[in-house]
């Protein structure tokens, strides 16, 4: 790691991670590579190494903010109410998440891969934020569904984030696999990833 102050570190960090969620919005995660994200930075490849030793380091950085972010949207949710019934609760958790598309994309990547390829330290921040999330959302349905025991709040939890990595998929699909899915008689329907969303916290706090 250079020498320098914490917030210089930090700042650095930042814009690494801000190049790649750039490139990101026009390009997958395979074309993109080290050099792209160099370019698109003040300073030089060999420099972003000192901050990051792979690529999958640097999405996961990105995935990470982006729990955190989420994680700050449903703190916002419980804070900002006294009660809400399950439709309200569901209809606050489905636009939080309506809201971080970026979020829905990066989670429906290989997450194997991204944090085989990390450094343990990576890998710690990464599960933190995560947690963070997890958490949040554990303390958030507490709140407005306290008749829930703790293992059914833990089928929720465990329900609901597995989930989470299949919504992009469903909401974003191109005109190749429109086409295919059509000469396929795949019954495709569209739905939003806020109707997504709604529909399964509905359903999983109403089964509870």
């Amino acid at each position: 790691m250079p020498k320098g102050s914490i917030e210089l570190t930090n700042a650095r960090k930042e814009e690494i991670i801000n190049a790649c969620e750039k490139l990101y919005k026009t390009m997958n995660f395979k074309e993109i590579t080290m050099k792209d994200i160099s370019n698109e930075t003040s300073f030089t490849r060999t420099s972003i190494y000192n901050y990051f030793h792979t690529k999958e380091e640097i999405f996961l950085a990105l995935l990470a903010r982006e729990y955190e972010k989420w994680a700050d949207e449903i703190g916002r949710i419980a804070e900002n109410n006294s009660s809400l019934t399950t439709d309200e609760l569901a209809d606050n958790i489905a636009h939080s998440l309506d809201e971080r598309i970026q979020l829905l994309k990066l989670v429906s990547m290989n997450h194997f891969d991204m944090e085989e390829n990390s450094r343990e330290e990576r890998l710690i921040e990464f599960k933190a934020s995560y947690g963070r999330a997890r958490d949040g959302m554990c303390d958030c349905v507490r709140k407005f569904k306290p008749g829930m025991t703790e293992r059914d709040l833990q089928d929720f939890i465990y329900s609901f984030f597995p989930f989470m990595f299949g919504i992009y998929p469903y909401v974003f699909v191109n005109d190749r696999q429109k086409t295919a899915m059509a000469k396929s008689n795949v019954g495709y329907v569209f739905m939003t990833a806020y109707e997504i969303v709604y529909n399964c916290v509905r359903k999983l706090l109403t089964d509870q």
